[in-house]
């Protein structure tokens, strides 16, 4: 048998191909599916099926696109419309080699989550692996808010009936194998940890401590998550399928005047480069989401039917700027900046400046008194871990609807933990019209190694 765990930078979104005997089978595939053909032949096996754990909100996923390079059968749960692939049914079981693969209908992320059990058929009958999706995690369990508050207390209910009467008995020896690590958005406790067992999870997982079903219930009624808007877009695609991207057009080098006309008809500019590069010098109009940061903040700012152009520091960057935005179904990418903000301005058009200050310079503004306004765009867990007393908090994902709350007239400081979503902040407000705004760099994580003073929540 054979195992590979892929893992996606940004959204820690992770993927399984497994092989035995020259079959193959992918769970849960990215939309760029060259891993996936690249390993098929390394390891000389034809890809026969691809399963599903549910329909994926953070990322467009890839079955559709693995299924038109080959001729794998895709399958994915009940009670939902999918308009592609091929619903489960019960009892339904998969050989692929000398393993055999059933599943358990698993809802409470979505309803129609599912979780694949794998069997290695010359070892024993018990089962060794479970493919869990959203429904458990390492360290922590699926959000149940996808369908909003009126169906939250339904939806915690059927994950705790998932969890403890469908997962937990299959073993304490059960590897756990989930569709997301840490730092995707699709929890919010999930552990760096990448391997654990249905034993280890019993024991050390804080939800599932919570054995009594009506405090579970409660527990994840009063969790905090947000809802980006582009996981709409998300769900659409992953429903109906999304466009294959060979069909997609491709990103075509532009000189700075021809970068300069798209601007001006509408197309949203890009920055991937770091803070302190854009705050020297960028492009009037332009958000800064660093390049690492595509796949987490670009759907809070972008909008599907405008076009996008992109500027990046190296040319190597450009691929996976576009790599990053085409998983989240932004694939109208129509071009790139030729020499990046250096041939720009070596071509004599304007750029702009974002000043930016030092944690010190900041506690030197504070202490004088001066008339800003401090923006914290963090996360409501992080500022609840300590804030600058004076700061106002606006989450980087939701100020672009909140602008009312942002004065004008008045200098404006953004800050975040280190820098980077105050960078896209700053931007943003200039963009909107903003004429006075400056970042902090190192932000918060600057100010915390000053050892000067913050506020915490009690």
């Amino acid at each position: 048998m054979i195992l590979k765990r892929i893992k996606s930078e940004g959204l820690a979104h992770i993927s399984y191909f497994i092989a035995s005997e020259s079959e193959a089978c992918v769970i849960d595939p990215r939309r760029d599916i060259g891993k996936y053909i690249e390993l098929a032949y390394k390891e000389d096996a034809t890809i026969k099926y691809i399963f599903e754990t549910h329909r994926n909100e953070d990322y467009v996923i890839g079955s559709v696109e693995l299924a038109q390079d080959g001729n794998a059968k895709i399958f994915h749960g009940p009670n939902l419309d999918f308009q592609y692939g091929n619903t489960l049914q019960e009892g339904q079981e998969f050989q692929v080699g000398n393993l055999k693969i059933g599943w358990i209908y698993t809802p409470g992320h979505t309803d129609e989550s599912v979780s694949y059990i794998l069997y290695d058929l010359d070892s024993g009958p018990e089962p060794i692996m479970a493919f869990t999706g959203d429904t458990l995690f390492i360290g922590d369990v699926g959000r149940t808010d996808m369908y909003g508050p009126d169906e939250d207390r339904r939806m915690a209910e059927n994950l705790y009936e998932s969890l403890f009467n469908k997962i937990l008995p299959l073993g304490d020896h059960v590897i756990v194998c989930p569709a997301h690590g840490s730092g995707s958005v699709c929890g919010g406790n999930i552990s760096e940890r990448e391997h654990s067992t249905i034993g280890i999870e019993r024991m050390q997982n804080p939800a599932l401590q919570l054995t009594d079903k009506e405090e579970f219930i409660q527990y994840k009624m009063n969790e905090n998550h947000f809802y980006a808007p582009y996981f709409k877009m998300m769900e659409k695609y992953n429903r109906e399928g999304a466009p294959l991207l060979k069909t997609r057009p491709k990103a075509k080098p532009m000189s700075p005047k021809e970068f300069q006309v798209k601007m001006e008809k509408g197309a949203f500019c890009v920055d991937t480069r770091e803070p302190a590069d854009f705050g020297g010098a960028h492009i009037e109009g332009s958000y800064n989401i660093i390049l690492d940061g595509l796949p987490l903040f670009s759907g809070w700012v972008l909008i599907y039917d405008k076009p996008i152009l992109l500027i990046v520091k190296d040319y190597q960057d450009l691929e996976k700027a576009i790599r990053f935005l085409n998983r989240l179904g932004y694939d109208n990418i129509i071009g790139y900046l030729t020499g990046g903000i250096i041939g720009w301005y070596s071509h004599n058009f304007p750029t702009k400046s974002i000043p930016l200050l030092t944690a010190r310079e900041l506690k030197k503004k504070i202490e004088k008194n001066e008339d800003i306004f401090i923006l914290d765009v963090r996360s409501q867990d992080e500022w609840e871990t300590g804030y600058i007393e004076s700061a106002n908090h606006i989450y980087i994902g939701k100020l672009k609807t909140n602008l009312e709350h942002v004065p004008h007239g008045k200098q404006i400081v953004t800050l975040c933990g280190n820098g980077t979503r105050a960078s896209l902040a700053a931007s943003l407000l200039r963009k909107e019209g903003y004429k006075d705004v400056m970042n902090v760099l190192g932000s918060m994580k600057a100010w915390n190694s000053g050892g000067y003073p913050v506020v915490k929540e009690n």
